[in-house]
């Protein structure tokens, strides 16, 4: 009769307990609970939009986004440019500071379409935007490209932005260092004394190395991928080892041909990653499969289910009666 007892007195907690989740959960808004409705698992690319997508996102769980969006109207991407507008552009960047951790970064690289003569300057816009929401502007880089040159009345496009959002003051700051060109030397340098408008002379000897400016040149080759507009992979390398750390997790909403997560699994970090034409995603999975095995497409069990299919009160009753 003890034993009975205590298992009653269990079960009525349990059973209480069961009741007061399902209203708190009840109560919470129908937004906030699609976004935990199924678990996001990790080292996967999912072939779906990447705003519904973000929703199943934790809040402050991405240590690192590198991405590159859609440039205005540049190229269709299998028709699904048309899904592009700047409102989507909003709600896109909304989420990406909820998912993102305090300290962590967004590595924005985007390019302007000119159209009768005149550059959009919607790559200015997003950004503003970026800092309108929370974001801090880290720093403004450039991605400095070869191309073949054009017949047109203006100086030959050879860069795209490389916009370094942080959530807060980065927490990683792995700069990368190149060697000095006057390693070992000694140099003069004129600077102004803070306590009065002189300038004074100052000695120096230069260090064997330096901080990389924030011009990042790479040379293009041939893609054979299959994707119009893929980015270097020493492009994403480079940012993922500067803003992460080994085992951290590197988020890329517009996937493409699986650049960002190649480099991240050979950093030894985690990703997530959306792709929303089915032929790209297949050649980003193609190619991380050299390196991992494909993740299976299943879909991931709900987290609900074990709560609205299982009833705790009809389990303790079994459990007394095999007593």
């Amino acid at each position: 009769e003890g034993i009975t007892g205590t298992f009653e007195n269990i079960k009525q907690t349990v059973t209480s307990v069961a009741e007061a989740f399902s209203q708190w959960w009840q109560s919470i808004p129908d937004d906030v609970r699609g976004r935990g409705y199924r678990m996001i698992e990790l080292n996967k690319i999912y072939n779906e939009d990447c705003l519904e997508g973000m929703k199943r996102i934790p809040d402050d769980f991405v240590d690192l986004t590198v991405t590159s969006p859609p440039y205005d109207n540049l190229r269709t991407y299998n028709g699904n440019i048309e899904q592009w507008s700047f409102e989507k552009f909003q709600g896109i960047a909304k989420e990406l500071y909820r998912v993102t951790k305090q300290g962590g970064v967004v590595v924005w690289i985007v390019a302007d379409a000119t159209i009768k003569g005149s550059e959009t300057g919607t790559s200015f816009k997003q950004a503003l935007y970026f800092k309108e929401i929370g974001f801090n502007l880290h720093d403004t880089m450039i991605y400095a490209k070869s191309s073949q040159p054009r017949q047109h009345n203006r100086y030959e496009q050879q860069f795209e932005y490389m916009f370094v959002f942080s959530k807060g003051v980065p927490k990683t700051t792995n700069l990368i260092r190149v060697p000095s060109k006057n390693a070992g030397k000694t140099v003069k340098r004129t600077c102004r004394d803070n306590s009065c408008d002189d300038l004074k002379e100052t000695k120096n000897i230069v260090s064997e190395t330096k901080i990389k400016s924030n011009i990042w040149e790479y040379g293009t080759k041939k893609n054979t991928t299959g994707h119009p507009a893929i980015f270097p992979e020493q492009l994403a390398n480079d940012h993922i080892i500067s803003w992460s750390n080994e085992g951290d997790l590197v988020l890329d909403p517009f996937m493409g041909s699986g650049t960002t997560a190649k480099m991240a699994l050979l950093n030894n970090r985690h990703f997530i990653g959306f792709e929303i034409s089915k032929e790209y995603c297949n050649i980003a999975n193609e190619r991380i499969s050299k390196i991992q095995p494909v993740p299976s497409n299943e879909e991931p069990t709900p987290a609900e289910s074990s709560i609205k299919e299982t009833n705790l009160s009809d389990w303790l009753d079994e459990l007394l009666e095999g007593e």
